[in-house]
């Protein structure tokens, strides 16, 4: 078919741009759909990529061969538009799911993902290979036109994840994005299949789409602000009037209460506190730095406790911060500077002994971003810290505890003195949780700390035993996500 048929060549490099951009987009915005429900890992990413790959490679397939056997003209237009109704299909679906099945069986939220991203995925794989069928005017110019049609393909792939990630993600509501890949799929198929078949054959494809709309507009919603790397929202404790529960994905991250900044509700943060009363005398000023702002619980507390102190938070969740100002009642101003910056170029951007207490709270999903466990981070803050200054550090792990273990084993490398502190039965190995570990250049004051700690807490001066042969983690080898043993019960 040469160009003067229904399928031209700039009508060719479209089709096979947008197909290729949609499943990146789809493959992207389905990451933040299961965030809410079993987190946002290594092994997610690598899940759902995996899943893509494979919808990738078989539609490719499907799609050469369905080419040789039936005319690509009656085929390309209603692939669009069942892909287009499959995607709006996708939200509701995995939503429904998660929420029916919240904090259990994680495993089945993952596959009615895969199920559901697998199919529309490689519907729209298939298209490049039905129109370079399409394209393909003699043998002299296969080598030319399939070429030409990869690279395009390629380069709407590019197009697609490189929007997703820095405007539409950030900028949009997923269902926002969802419905929009959904509709704009179903239009090019309507126009396509209305082109080279007629208006009868896109009738029940519509119809699909249209059902998937409705679903997606009822679907349950997770988050009150979808943010460039989280679901979060803010909920009230019925308990305390003014206690609130920021939640980030399925984790609550932080609890603050507007009226009493001194009311600390989670256990690690009464840890924090502890090891900074067992450090520091009553109401002395401190200069603080903290990686990962959450709702700000922290620089409330040492705010109110000791009056004067400064603080620097790097947060990279700009949203947060736009949460924690609207919802939580933060202030900034000259004594709490709020940057929104990825922590570790923060640290790398502070002066060298220049602060008196460093507290490390950042997460993604259940576990502390890799660049933030390493050894050279951790030598980073040693720079930053005055010679009394003390490194807090919040790590959650469970079962075996290989990661904690690993990330105090990267403390002691760097620091000479290293404690922890955490339950009783969690030091014992019965049971997991939040474990704090303390690094300092001064010896820390254990029998201090110990008097601000509850009855069912510990310190573990020496965690030489406790740590074992745990690897110290660097910039060349932190496998942060495959040492962490994840919540089970």
């Amino acid at each position: 078919m040469g160009e003067g048929g229904p399928v031209g060549q700039k009508l060719a490099i479209a089709l096979a741009f947008g197909s290729s951009a949609a499943v990146m987009v789809l493959e992207l915005v389905s990451l933040r759909l299961v965030a809410p429900y079993i987190g946002l890992t290594l092994e997610t990413n690598t899940a759902v990529i995996g899943v893509a790959l494979a919808a990738i490679a078989t539609g490719a397939a499907l799609g050469g061969r369905f080419a040789d056997v039936a005319p690509p003209q009656r085929t390309l237009g209603p692939l669009f538009l069942l892909g287009g109704a499959l995607v709006m299909l996708i939200l509701p679906v995995v939503r429904w799911t998660g929420e029916a099945l919240r904090g259990g069986a994680s495993e089945l939220v993952f596959l009615v993902l895969a199920v559901t991203l697998f199919a529309p995925a490689s519907l729209l794989a298939a298209v490049t290979p039905m129109v370079t069928k399409l394209r393909l005017d003699s043998l002299a110019q296969t080598g030319t036109v399939v070429g030409r049609l990869s690279a395009y393909a390629t380069v709407g792939g590019i197009v697609g994840t490189v929007l997703t990630g820095f405007v539409f993600v950030a900028t949009v509501p997923i269902s926002t994005i969802v419905l929009t890949l959904g509709a704009a799929l179903v239009v090019v198929g309507a126009a396509l299949t209305f082109l080279l078949r007629g208006v009868q054959a896109a009738v029940k494809p519509v119809a699909l789409a249209v059902v998937g709309a409705t679903l997606t507009l009822v679907a349950p919603r997770p988050c009150e602000v979808e943010t460039a790397y989280h679901c979060a929202r803010v909920v009230a404790d019925p308990n305390r009037e003014s206690g609130r529960t920021l939640y980030l994905d399925q984790a609550r991250h932080s609890y603050v209460d507007l009226k009493d900044p001194t009311y600390l509700e989670f256990e690690y943060i009464k840890s924090f506190a502890a090891a900074i009363n067992g450090t520091w005398a009553e109401g002395r000023p401190l200069n603080a730095l903290h990686v990962g702002g959450g709702g700000l619980t922290m620089t409330r507390y040492v705010t109110a406790t000791r009056p004067g102190s400064q603080h620097q938070v790097y947060e990279i969740d700009k949203a947060v911060v736009e949460l924690d100002k609207r919802e939580l009642g933060v202030q900034t101003g000259p004594d709490l500077a709020v940057t929104v910056q990825d922590g570790r170029l923060g640290v790398r951007d502070e002066q060298t002994d220049s602060r008196d207490l460093v507290l490390m709270d950042a997460f993604s999903g259940l576990s502390v971003p890799w660049h933030l466990t390493t050894r050279e981070l951790v030598a980073d803050v040693r720079r930053v810290l005055r010679p009394d200054g003390l490194y807090l550090i919040n790590v959650i792990d469970y079962g075996a505890a290989k990661f904690a273990k690993a990330e105090i084993k990267t403390a002691q490398a760097v620091f000479p003195y290293v404690a922890v502190i955490a339950r009783k039965d969690e030091l014992s190995g019965h049971s997991g949780g939040n474990f704090v570990v303390a690094a300092s250049d001064k010896p820390i004051d254990v029998p201090a700390i110990m008097g601000h700690l509850e009855p069912s807490m510990s310190v573990l001066d020496r965690p030489d035993s406790f740590v074992g042969d745990a690897p110290v983690l660097t910039d060349d080898y932190a496998p942060v996500d495959q040492l962490l043993t994840p919540y089970s019960g």
